[in-house]
């Protein structure tokens, strides 16, 4: 495969020159017009992609709202570990897909050494939270939300929802 050199971030399309695979040279190979050798153009957009990640240690506390009897119905403390995914096909002004530093204020200002039942208007489960914090980071497309060594939930947008 030849594949043309990642374009400048200002750059959304450009052209891949592609050679047909083996497979295709057995296909081709079957019909009456060849296809080896032959150069196949296919118009890529936006086919690179930028991705960065930013982990943070919060400090809070929550309790519970479950149907079920559970210790976690009571108030009790985590040190979460956050993991924040962003991506961008291209970069901002300044050359980034997110601050790292802003990603820090919002989420770390606002959870760290705080009561999220107090922070937050659902049930501030891991998935909940996971969710939450994805929809408070632009470009954020995934969150991992480790409540403890053994626990960790995931909340991971669609390619649809950006």
């Amino acid at each position: 495969k030849q594949v043309s050199p990642i374009p400048p971030p200002t750059t959304n399309k450009h052209l891949v020159k592609k050679t047909v695979s083996t497979k295709l040279r057995a296909i081709g190979a079957a019909c009456s017009t060849p296809l080896a050798n032959r150069q196949v153009e296919v118009e890529k957009k936006d086919s690179f992609m930028y991705y960065v990640k930013k982990t943070l240690e919060i400090s809070a506390c929550h309790k519970l709202t479950l149907s079920y009897d559970s210790k976690c119905c009571n108030m009790h403390g985590h040190n979460w570990i956050i993991t924040i995914h962003c991506k961008s096909r291209e970069l901002n002004a300044e050359g980034m897909v997110a601050d790292f530093t802003e990603v820090k204020e919002r989420i770390h200002g606002q959870l760290d050494h705080a009561n999220l039942n107090e922070v937050v208007p659902f049930n501030p489960t891991a998935e909940n939270m996971a969710r939450w914090i994805c929809d408070q980071i632009p470009h954020c497309y995934r969150v991992d939300v480790q409540e403890s060594e053994g626990n960790t939930a995931t909340y991971e947008k669609d390619d649809d929802e950006d």
